[in-house]
């Protein structure tokens, strides 16, 4: 029972972690009034998609750009540059919730400088625009836009997208996150072939942020915990013995391998990001790899169980053990308010910690059941002279 309770909670947590990469493309999105559009691109970035259609003969560019504000009531924005490919001096399409209404609006705004951010009509005519909010939270700008005769002659256009906490009064937008996925939402959009290119270095380290993410995730997240409850709960079971050591054995050094290459992509990260410091995810990494270095030499190290230092053992290695689980799921946690993946990735993990954290009391309550149930049966054994003096001399024998 104890097993395919375990077997289920890991083939959850896969599915959970595939299906949002599965669903989270721009060719499975549908709008509420069935636009369709002749292109659609994944941006690298920000959880952000833009669908798009180019008419040569006037010149007109149809968007849908949908993507996640940073927090609730805040703001999403794609926006044009004319001459650059930065966000300073920019044309903007912003949306956010109205405070009032909850009615999701698209307001302009001109990006002269990072130091002027103004609602006003921009440099080229946008005929129409609209926004509106989805059911997975996430706001969609619709607009109309005629590209100028110098860009449309080129072909290509500088494109920014970017998501920002809030809104204050009079509709001034909150500053948006500084991170690597925020400085690397731009890109050029090649209007007849419908295709983006980005910077490729700001693409490469976001994806190794995404590995280390999932490595450290997957590691000291899911595997050292799953292999701590069949340590703690699988072997009170007589008949799961010697299994449960060596799925135990297995579990952890596989979550020590894997921790070991995210440990490595973090340093690699930290030595291309100088000025970049997130020094508590860092030192709880570095405490982690130091822990769990020390606990994988417990296998080497472990004496009988009749050894008189098996005592002094466990309580090392079960305090390692429980020191490696917290900190592990505390910098994991961490790491998802660093990196500020699409909300589902973190739910998702959330569910499976919730969902082991249950099994873990159901597991427990079973546990001393079994246990009590056993030390009941020993106490009604008849009573056998011999085999009782042979027990009750073992220990002067030691």
């Amino acid at each position: 029972m104890a097993t395919s309770l375990l077997a289920s909670l890991f083939f959850t947590f896969w599915a959970l972690l595939i299906s949002p990469a599965i669903s989270l493309t721009c060719s499975s999105q549908k709008f509420t009034k069935n636009q369709v559009y002749s292109n659609c691109l994944d941006l690298p970035s920000l959880a952000s998609y833009l669908h798009f259609t180019y008419d040569p003969s006037n010149t007109t560019l149809s968007v849908a750009f949908i993507s996640t504000p940073s927090k609730p009531g805040g703001w999403i924005s794609w926006a044009i540059n004319p001459n650059a490919t930065g966000m300073a001096g920019s044309q903007a399409l912003v949306a956010y919730k109205n405070s009032t209404t909850g009615v999701a609006v698209v307001h302009t705004f001109d990006i002269s400088s990072y130091s002027s951010i103004v609602p006003k009509d921009l440099s080229f005519e946008v005929p129409d625009k609209t926004a509106e909010t989805r059911s997975d939270g996430s706001l969609a700008i619709f607009a109309t836009i005629k590209v100028p005769a110098n860009l449309a002659a080129k072909g290509t256009i500088n494109q920014v997208w970017q998501v920002g906490p809030g809104v204050g009064e009079g509709g001034m937008l909150e500053r948006h996150d500084f991170a690597a996925a925020n400085l690397h939402s731009k890109g050029t959009l090649d209007l007849k072939n419908g295709q983006s290119s980005t910077n490729s270095g700001g693409d490469t380290t976001v994806k190794k942020k995404n590995i280390h993410g999932i490595l450290n995730t997957v590691s000291w997240g899911i595997l050292f915990p799953l292999g701590a409850m069949i340590a703690r709960y699988i072997r009170s079971f007589e008949s799961a013995d010697p299994a449960w050591f060596y799925l135990h054995v297995f579990c952890q050094i596989s979550a020590y391998a894997i921790g070991v290459a995210g440990w490595g992509t973090g340093l690699k990260l930290g030595s291309e990001s100088s000025g970049i410091t997130y020094s508590g995810h860092r030192y709880i990494g570095i405490a982690l790899f130091v822990l769990a270095t020390v606990q994988i030499f417990a296998l080497f190290l472990r004496p009988k169980k009749d050894h008189k230092l098996r005592f002094y053992w466990n309580i090392y290695h079960h305090s390692f053990g429980y020191a490696i689980l917290v900190l592990g799921i505390i910098n994991v946690f961490k790491g998802f308010n660093i990196l500020k993946p699409e909300h589902k990735w973190k739910s998702a993990y959330m569910i499976v910690i919730i969902a082991m954290g249950g099994i873990s009391l159901l597991l427990e309550a079973i546990t001393w059941i079994v246990v009590l149930k056993r030390k009941s049966r020993k106490s009604t054994k008849p009573y056998d002279g011999y085999n009782n003096a042979q027990s009750n001399q073992q220990p002067l024998a030691m």
